[in-house]
């Protein structure tokens, strides 16, 4: 009975065609796309017919909730409680996708049909986050096999409407908040910030979307009659937006942006290159920001982009000056900012800068948003007992990030549970997440397995969890 057999044991399971392959072609081929309503039933039938039997087979007693509100999926919690004065540990994953866009992907490849070619697996939630928390699960059936018990209390759950903002899932974790309760969480999701070095993350940042539309009038007017005559609302919104960020990134709305940046975080990120792949963009480092590396504009502070600007018919244009003109706009936010301040803040500059027709409107349905910024301190306890676990596979300290450059439910865990998070992130960036095409590395999917199964059997190591130099102890709410 020991540590090097639990990771045999869990790499035996990976490396069978019958094993994590298969499984995970199994979850995959389940449709969960959250933002297509009728898609519920398929998510409950991932919960029951996914979930359940796999929790349920390694001795977990499971539950499954409905979500507060109407049409978005449901949640698992998964609970093996073996000794109440042990310690429990939360997980986390999530089987709802992103949409699939099905014609999108080349010949040969589908977003609900697992294909390997080389060390690429393709398939819709490979990477986000099926693959992910399908590790935990192979992880944990490993010790258990090889241990016999966990020697820990552990608490699972599943939610289906990640995609669709995890709307509901606080209300519903604060209904239910001790059967949630843990002392500590750990989970997977999101990549690395260097594909060739393990990582943990601590939370993540915020993320609020809304759109800047501005209607002149009822219809498109013939540009050679009237134009000089009538004002152009496409023109307008681009100056209108020109007023929030500068040409090269730069937030000019003195209230949207966070606070000193923490000695702590800016510790925790020195040194932190990004390394994603062969296919990633190149960075333009003079946008954002000044005066912050690359890694604190990501992890460290505030951003605004322009995801898609519409006037007239982009597909078919006319020679007419178009009516209307609308942008689709999102803040990510680290912990220090205001969020409840950045709508009515951006209504006084508009206002201000003589931009009063500019209405501000909630994004459309699927594309809300919605996540709080949450982190853990770098210095917490929990992240260095879990950093020294990883090192106990790996040989080497992983990186530490305080936050993701995604949103995630974070908050739900630290604000309602109140416990200390870490992310062990088993994905990279250039995985076409939320694209078609999306698939998950083979060997880091191989190395999360030994890392997530040496970290569960940590956990079951006696005194290891509490015998940090503050404990996890007593932080349960």
């Amino acid at each position: 009975m020991s540590r090097t057999n639990a990771i045999a044991r869990a790499l035996a399971y990976f490396d069978d065609e019958a094993g994590y392959f298969a499984d995970l072609a199994r979850r995959v081929a389940i449709p969960t796309e959250c933002q297509e309503p009728s898609r519920l039933p398929d998510l409950y039938r991932y919960l029951e017919d996914e979930m359940r039997p796999a929790f349920e087979g390694i001795g977990y007693t499971c539950a499954v909730y409905d979500n507060p509100v109407e049409g978005i999926g449901p949640v698992l919690l998964a609970t093996r409680i073996e000794d109440p004065v042990l310690p429990t540990v939360l997980g986390y994953g999530h089987g709802d996708v992103i949409r699939g866009y099905d014609s999108q992907w080349r010949k040969g490849l589908s977003p609900w049909r697992l294909v390997r070619e080389g060390d690429t697996v393709y398939g819709r939630g490979t990477a986000d986050n099926k693959g992910q928390h399908s590790v935990h699960l192979g992880a944990l059936k490993a010790v258990l096999a090889e241990r016999g018990r966990l020697g820990f209390n552990s608490k699972f759950m599943i939610e289906t409407g990640e995609e669709n903002g995890s709307r509901g899932l606080k209300e519903l974790i604060a209904r239910y908040r001790e059967a949630f309760a843990a002392d500590a969480f750990i989970a997977s999701d999101g990549p690395r910030v260097n594909v060739n070095r393990p990582n943990l993350e601590l939370g993540s940042r915020g993320c609020m979307n809304f759109d800047l539309s501005i209607t002149l009038r009822k219809g498109g007017h013939h540009s050679g009659n009237w134009g000089g005559l009538l004002a152009n609302p496409g023109v307008i919104l681009a100056h209108a937006l020109a007023t929030i960020v500068s040409d090269k990134g730069r937030i000019l709305i003195k209230e949207w942006l966070p606070g000193p940046i923490p000695n702590s975080v800016r510790v925790a990120l020195k040194g932190i290159e990004r390394e994603v792949g062969e296919d990633a963009p190149e960075i333009d480092p003079e946008w954002g920001e000044p005066g912050l590396t690359s890694a604190e504009k990501v992890y460290g502070w505030n951003t605004f982009e322009v995801l898609a600007f519409r006037t007239g018919n982009p597909d078919n244009p006319v020679n007419a000056i178009p009516p209307w003109a609308v942008a689709n706009c999102q803040i990510r936010y680290v912990v220090g900012s205001k969020p409840d301040d950045f709508l009515p803040a951006l209504r006084r500059h508009l206002d201000a800068h003589g931009f009063d027709a500019v209405e501000i409107q909630p994004p459309p349905a699927g594309n809300a948003g919605g996540f709080a910024a949450a982190r853990t301190d770098p210095d917490d306890p929990w992240v260095e007992w879990a950093a020294a676990a990883v090192a106990r596979t790996t040989g080497e300290t992983p990186a530490i990030l305080p936050n993701s450059g995604g949103s995630i439910c974070n908050d739900v865990f630290r604000d309602v549970l109140g416990v200390p998070t870490v992310w062990i992130p088993l994905s990279y960036g250039g995985c076409s997440q939320h694209a078609p095409g999306e698939h998950i590395l083979w060997p880091i999917a191989r190395e999360g397995m030994q890392i997530v199964t040496g970290v569960y059997w940590d956990l079951g190591e006696p005194g290891t969890l509490a015998s940090t130099s503050k404990g996890v102890e007593g932080r349960r709410p």
